[in-house]
């Protein structure tokens, strides 16, 4: 009767292997293509109460966005 379990749970195991999504690689996004908000001149600041998202906010500055190269090697010293 033992057997009948064991049985069961490695056919469980395998159907559930083979049904869980393969991962997909994405090149990572370039400073060109990240979308930041804008600023923009009459445009009416939005006032929020609550817990919310925001699509399309007025923000006068979004960060330092630059490359810096790596220019040593990470790991175990």
């Amino acid at each position: 009767m033992v057997w009948w379990y064991i049985a069961v749970f490695i056919v469980a195991l395998v159907v559930a292997y083979s049904m869980t999504p393969k991962a997909q690689s994405h090149k990572p996004a370039g400073l060109g293509e990240i979308q930041v908000p804008t600023a923009e001149e009459g445009r009416e600041i939005p006032v929020l109460f609550g817990t919310r998202d925001i699509d399309s906010a007025n923000v006068v500055w979004y960060g330092d966005l630059r490359a810096v190269a790596i220019k040593k090697k990470g790991g175990k010293k």
